[in-house]
């Protein structure tokens, strides 16, 4: 009910004093259709009290609303108290000198006192909020746990600034079969090694582009048989010695956290990481629903479980399916009827989910919901164990800011190329092709607009030795498919590398490899110095040369494409990805694992 109106009802009962106030009515409904107010100067050059306070009386701030709902004057009209009748308050305000002349063009004291009001209410309000964001914010970062990004003992130099002064991003992902909750150890079964070694079952390289146009995926099976190095353990500083010869992978985590599987990559692949994000069997469940399901395909029923009770236990009819919670921690687990049942179908599935997940983020706009952003964001910061550089909400939300950037058409998702040693892989050559593809900052999709100048080498950690001091053997990698070795080529070339002063350079003829480039390997970072001299001196590129375990010391490995005369030249560089990394892209939605018949259902 409007201020006149009440007036007017007050007026239209009449009595023995109604022609003043009537006067009085009508100058103050003038007032509340103009939209004027007293002019608070004038009042106060008069020697007058101002509107606020005539009649001897400071009003009360909020009066307005109050002095309505009881039916009186509100307190900003003249004279008025809250609740005081009209009838009483005209006689009053003239007695006082209030001044009810109105200046034109200025709104009502009580709009402004309301503006003021409204104002000072909102500042209080985003104050609450800002404290209570800073508190949930402050909630979310305790959530995140914290390990060290690498507990090796030796590095490997960032790469080299693009010409924008750029440089790319590598990240480790790790997931952990970590049973030290109960909820881990429902979800994960083997109730025998509940609180025992954590493994790294899931590992994968996320490489972001320096130009931030695309990102390479490269993931390594479990199994792979590689040397773990020496690893210290933050916490308590116990070392742990480098493995005896190779063993499994997985087994990094468990020697003294996930910088030593950080550290372990670093070794095999010579790629500098700058993160790891590492998430347990919980995490996956609870990230998972926090999305809200992610469609994945099998080409026929499945169930995951053999006669013996192997198997992750997935059940899904032919076709396509959300999956969530711990379904979707099933999928990611599956290698019992997944193709020929391998760690590697398990990696193309896991590709697949990743996939999927992204372009079910971009096409639902999941962070535009404010309760799923804030499920998400518990979920997620609670599943996490992050390095130092990625330990609060804020360091996260950039580096997600910056993965955003990247199209589902320019995602690459790849396996480690690998053969198998009994039951057990080792990476291959094309192993080393890819490594050499994420080190140079190649897109693995092949849509790089034009190709990148090879990058100046990092100075190695170990300087070389004196030529003459440094101990090379030269091996003919020169047979092929078609032609048998070039005779000879192991002699002929450790002859050229004495001519040059490597006194203690021969031939070693007792290992004939294929190869098709001529490379230089070495087995640890103390000896890169030394194959790079030699690589120096014949002119073989520094992309050919390659830590590997298989060599002992540093070895020129003579390859087909220099079956004869005495002067190297390196062919043009192969940049393509290998067919055997199963490259798969991001946008490929019509992508479906296929399924072993013997583990299907009707």
């Amino acid at each position: 009910m409007t201020r006149g109106s009440v007036q007017g009802e007050d007026t239209r009962e009449g009595g023995s004093n109604a022609p003043e106030r009537a006067e009085a009515v009508r100058k103050d409904d003038d007032n509340a259709v103009d939209g004027t107010e007293d002019s608070e100067n004038a009042g106060e050059e008069s020697g007058g009290e101002t509107g606020r306070e005539a009649g001897g009386e400071t009003e009360a701030t909020d009066a307005d609303e109050p002095g309505e709902e009881n039916g009186g004057q509100a307190a900003d009209e003249p004279g008025g108290k809250p609740g005081d009748d009209p009838r009483e308050n005209a006689p009053r305000a003239e007695a006082a000198g209030e001044a009810l002349t109105e200046t034109p063009g200025r709104r009502p004291r009580g709009a402004r006192r309301v503006l003021r009001l409204t104002a000072v209410g909102l500042a209080l309000l985003l104050a609450c909020l800002a404290g209570a964001g800073y508190l949930y914010y402050e909630h979310l970062n305790g959530n995140i746990q914290r390990d060290a990004l690498n507990l090796g003992d030796s590095k490997v130099a960032a790469p080299t600034p693009n010409a924008a002064g750029q440089t790319p991003l590598n990240i480790l992902v790790i997931g952990s079969d970590a049973r030290d909750s109960e909820e881990n150890q429902q979800l994960g079964g083997a109730r025998e090694t509940f609180g025992s070694t954590p493994l790294a079952d899931v590992q994968m390289l996320v490489h972001l582009s320096a130009d931030r146009s695309n990102m390479s995926v490269v993931s390594m099976p479990r199994d792979t048989l590689v040397e773990i190095p020496e690893c210290t353990d933050p916490d308590d500083g116990e070392v742990y010695p480098a493995s005896d010869g190779r063993v499994m992978t997985n087994q990094s985590l468990g020697h003294g956290g996930p910088g030593c599987t950080v550290a372990t990559w670093q070794e095999l692949t010579g790629i500098h990481i700058d993160h790891f994000v590492m998430v347990d069997f919980a995490g996956v469940v609870s990230m998972a629903d926090a999305v809200g399901g992610v469609p994945v395909c099998v080409d026929a029923n499945i169930h995951s479980r053999d006669g013996q009770g192997h198997g992750s236990g997935l059940k899904l009819a032919e076709g396509t399916h959300p999956v969530k919670g711990e379904q979707a921690l099933q999928w990611l687990r599956t290698r019992y009827g997944f193709e020929d049942g391998s760690d590697l179908a398990r990696a193309k599935a896991q590709h697949m989910y990743l996939n999927s997940m992204v372009r079910t983020l971009r096409e639902n706009a999941t962070l535009g919901n404010p309760n799923k952003l804030r499920r998400l964001a518990e979920e997620a910061t609670a599943a996490l164990t992050v390095d130092p550089g990625l330990d609060t909400v804020k360091k996260l939300y950039d580096l997600s800011d910056e993965l955003r950037r990247v199209k589902p058409e320019r995602i690459t998702m790849t396996t480690m190329p690998n053969r198998y040693v009994g039951a057990r892989v080792e990476p291959t050559e094309d192993a080393e092709q890819l490594f050499r593809l994420v080190r140079e900052d190649i897109a693995l999709d092949g849509k790089d607009a034009k190709k990148k100048p090879d990058p100046e080498p990092t100075a190695p950690a170990d300087p070389a030795d004196p030529d003459d001091e440094l101990a090379v053997q030269v091996r003919n990698g020169t047979r092929t498919d078609e032609l048998g070795a070039a005779p000879g080529r192991a002699n002929t070339v450790a002859g050229l590398l004495v001519d040059q002063g490597f006194a203690k350079a021969v031939a070693d003829l007792s290992v004939l490899p294929s190869e098709d480039r001529t490379v230089v390997r070495y087995p640890s970072t103390d000896l890169e110095g030394d194959a790079r001299r030699v690589a120096e001196v014949l002119g073989v590129p520094a992309g050919s040369v390659l830590r590997s375990t298989e060599v002992s010391g540093v070895t020129l490995v003579v390859g087909a494409d220099w079956r004869e005369g005495t002067a190297y030249k390196a062919p043009e560089a192969d940049d393509s990805t290998p067919e055997s990394a199963e490259a798969l892209n991001g946008a490929d939605d019509d992508a479906c694992m296929h399924v072993d018949p013997s583990f299907t259902w009707s």
